[in-house]
Order: structure tokens, then sequence, then C-alpha cells
């Protein structure tokens, strides 16, 4: 059985998730803040469907990208260097968060209802929760969005209106993070497409030591800006 928390509880060992369905480890209490940043230092993410309660998953093993070992086809890297788009940072969080949501091909429903929706964007006021878009003709038409913790980003979806869009906007966040010395983006769920970009699986317990140590690292409050890793 899964552990239902009250508001002032605190998370169980990740090694209680459950293996059918796969990494499920509580349900209940809250998306505050400071519950959010507490799950996220010890390996454990919200996901939950319209009219369910907040559920708490912490899988194994853990797909992980470390951003020095992003892959970048040929034809993508023609993309990044040639930049028919425009690249911001930070500059419509919850316009991308929305885009994330939309309905998709072949997909039932969304997991970013209206109260995670609100949830990360109060993270993003806190400096804490980010966005990378990808621009055509003043139209968004791609962008990733996750929590940044010390040296981890925590990846939490993406989406592409144009083609590549996306992996354009993986390609610039792992060469941000390259440069700020971040060691991992987690990228929580094995998926074909984040394998052909350089992720891989790494398993529970090697990822909850990976990030005890990287998130105790200052994080920044201040929104991200281009830098000198996207130019």
């Amino acid at each position: 059985m899964i552990a239902l928390l009250g508001p002032a509880d605190p998370f169980p060992p990740v090694e209680r998730a459950l293996r059918s369905p796969a990494g499920l480890l509580a349900a209940g209490a809250d998306l505050s803040a400071e519950r959010l940043l507490q799950a996220y230092r010890q390996g454990i993410f919200p996901w939950f469907g319209p009219g369910e309660p907040i559920l708490w998953w912490s899988p194994d093993p853990r797909m992980v990208l470390v951003p020095r070992h992003i892959r970048i086809p040929r034809s993508l890297a023609k993309a990044v260097r040639n930049r028919p788009y425009e690249l911001r940072i930070d500059s419509a969080f919850r316009q991308v968060m929305l885009a994330c949501a939309a309905p998709r091909p072949g997909q039932e429903g969304t997991w970013i209802v209206p109260e995670m929706i609100e949830a990360y964007c109060r993270l993003h006021a806190l400096g804490l929760a980010h966005s990378v878009e990808i621009w055509l003709d003043g139209e968004l038409a791609g962008g990733l969005y996750g929590v940044a913790l010390g040296r981890v980003f925590y990846g939490e979806s993406m989406f592409s209106r144009a083609r590549d869009a996306s992996k354009v906007a993986l390609v610039h966040l792992a060469q941000r993070l390259e440069a700020a010395r971040f060691g991992l983006i987690d990228c929580q769920m094995s998926t074909a497409h984040l394998a052909s970009m350089g992720a891989s699986e790494m398993p529970r317990a090697q990822f909850v030591r990976a990030i005890a140590d990287l998130v105790h690292y200052p994080s920044s409050p201040e929104p991200w800006t281009l830098g000198p890793s996207c130019p």
C-alpha cells in the first residue's frame, strides 16, 4: 500500500515505492512550494490526472541526462547552428506550461492540471522553475520547463509546434547547464525520444545518492538569462 500523507507528514523512503504501478510512492498532502522542494530533494515528483488525488512518484530506474553527454544529430546541429528562430528563457513560463498541457495525438487528457500550473508558476516566481522557449515569427513554437535546485535540473515536460523545436530547446538547456556546472538533468521516465538525445537509465539508489550531493549547491533566486552558454 502507498502512504497517505497529511499536511505535515514527511515522505516515506523512496524504497517503498510500488513495483506496479511502477514508482508510485504516496498520495495526498499539497503542492506548496515547500512540499515540492522537499519532494525533489528526495527524488520524488508529483504526477496525477484530473479528478485524482495528488500522487507522488519515484520510479526505478530513473531516466537522466548528463548535460555534457547530450547527443546532437547532424540535422539538429545544423538547425541549432543556423538558428532560424529566437531563443528566450523565462519570458513565457505559464504559456509553456499551457502548451505542454494541450492535448496531443494518441493521448487522453493531461497530468498538467490547473493545480499543477499554479504550483509551478509559484516556483517560477521564486526563481526556481524555468522555461526555455523557441519562438518562430513571433509565435511560441516549442520549449520545455522544469525546476532547478543546486546543480540538478528536474525536467517536467516539453512540447513542439514546429519540427525539432523541443529538441532545440533541450540542446540549449544542456549547453547552459554544462556551463553552469550542473551534474544532471532528471528526465523522470524513459522514452525513446530522450534516449536518442543521450539520456540513459540510472538505478534509483544511484540517482538519490547523486542528487543528495548536487542539490546542496546554492540555487540562484534570479530569473535566468541567455548568458554565454546560449549564444
